[in-house]
């Protein structure tokens, strides 16, 4: 018998996924046409032996959350609930606050994953991979290869080239450790309980003898239980022949802002060709020309004669906007190099150097961009009418006032990144 735990996080986590993030949670975010964690889910289902799914975070009950749970369960026909956490407890502390419920009905593992990657997720090569290396006692994590650069900007993982036994891990190190990375995605089994169970044990000790270290807190409790599997279990359990890594070849990368999901998005198409052909459009006749892998949802219609000569590029299109003729709506896309097989996508931050940093284009909802203007790396909140070309600005208002450009970032106090965005659909239109 096997368990699934999707680590979906909550509301404070993910500003790099802002503005996007504030109307609709971060996991039901849709990536090539489905939410993003149902990726996730419908790895863990193709699981024999998966018996039940477990998504936990700090999200406040949510309306659409819970009907994405109702339509996963129906779908996939495998009990699925949420577990929500008072607080935010790390990576190992919510699975740990939660334990009773994972053990309930005795798995003999259960696999962790983090909401925000996507991968091929290969569950059960990692299953085939503990029952040939491991025992009751020992533990898997999925890895991959980064270049030496980027490598510095997740877990670094050296192993037993024989064994595949981890015998270092780093997170995050400020010299080079290894080229193999955390993919984020786990095979424990329950006495991984007793390894959290002894860095909760840590936590409180030294709250009793040092009530001042760590993070601010009114609840000593609270502090207690904030686990990072990540710093505080693997680093401890490197070299004592209990932890090994599975390395795949598939692809895999973070979803960490809106300019990733693109890129996930993409991935995920390559790869319904051989999973989903049914999501990918066809050319039929009398339908529009479709081009590569091309996702079309439900609610959307594409008339065979919508030619305007329009041009959107690496740019994510709110419901219900309208885009001119001979208009041209673009970003600069954060893909890796695509000259380098184990490039990764590089952390990106709204700011850079006091300026805005040239990422993908985002309109909000019932955002009207005019004809033949040209609107470049730039970020339309909803309900927005332009009238003229914007290049690297947040629109908060149509005046001049309101916008924080690279050509002038003072201009930033402006700003109120916390406005909602609406959620993306791909009911847009264009002038035919």
């Amino acid at each position: 018998m096997l368990k699934a735990v999707i680590l979906i996080g909550g509301p404070q986590k993910g500003t790099r996924f802002r503005p996007l993030s504030f109307e609709v949670p971060k996991p039901l975010f849709p990536v090539a046409g489905v939410p993003m964690v149902q990726h996730h889910i419908e790895a863990c289902a193709k699981v024999p032996g998966m018996k039940e799914i477990l998504l936990m975070g700090f999200y406040q009950p949510h309306e659409a959350l819970g009907r994405f749970l109702v339509s996963a369960q129906q779908e996939f026909k495998i009990p699925i609930r949420y577990l929500q956490e008072y607080a935010a407890l790390g990576t190992g502390g919510g699975i740990y606050h939660f334990r009773d419920q994972i053990l309930s009905g005795g798995p003999e593992a259960f696999f962790v994953l983090n909401a925000d990657v996507c991968s091929e997720f290969p569950l059960q090569e990692m299953l085939d991979f503990w029952q040939q290396h491991g025992n009751v006692h020992s533990f898997v994590m999925l890895g991959t290869t980064a270049n030496r650069t980027q490598a510095l900007n997740y877990g670094c993982i050296v192993a037993n080239t024989d064994t595949h036994e981890v015998l270092h891990y780093v997170e995050k190190p400020s010299t080079f450790v290894s080229e193999i990375i955390n993919c984020g995605i786990y095979l424990f089994t329950p006495a991984i309980f007793q390894h959290i169970g002894d860095v909760f044990q840590r936590n409180q000790q030294e709250l009793v003898l040092c009530p001042y270290l760590g993070e601010e807190s009114s609840n000593g409790w609270l502090r207690a239980e904030v686990i990072r599997l990540e710093q505080d279990v693997f680093t401890a359990l490197a070299g004592s022949g209990k932890l090994y890594v599975y390395k795949t070849d598939g692809f895999w990368s973070q979803i960490k802002s809106a300019g990733s999901a693109i890129y996930a998005s993409r991935l995920y198409l390559n790869q319904y060709s051989q999973c989903h052909p049914e999501r990918l459009a066809q050319n039929k006749p009398g339908g529009p020309i479709i081009r590569g892998n091309v996702y079309i949802h439900p609610t959307a219609s594409v008339d065979s004669t919508a030619v305007d000569h329009t041009c959107v590029l690496n740019t994510i299109v709110g419901w219900d906007s309208t885009i001119g003729r001979w208009a041209r709506v673009e970003g600069t896309p954060s893909d890796p190099n695509p000259n380098d097989p184990y490039a990764k996508i590089d952390s990106e931050t709204l700011f850079r150097d006091g300026r805005l940093t040239p990422s993908i284009t985002i309109l909000g909802c019932s955002v009207t961009i005019p004809a033949e203007v040209v609107i470049l790396n730039s970020i339309v909140l909803p309900h927005k009418e332009l009238s003229r070309s914007y290049k690297n600005q947040i629109i908060l208002e149509v005046c001049a006032k309101a916008l924080c450009s690279a050509e002038d970032p003072h201009h930033t106090s402006h700003l109120k990144l916390d406005t909602a965005l609406g959620i993306l659909h791909p009911s847009c239109t264009t002038p035919a």
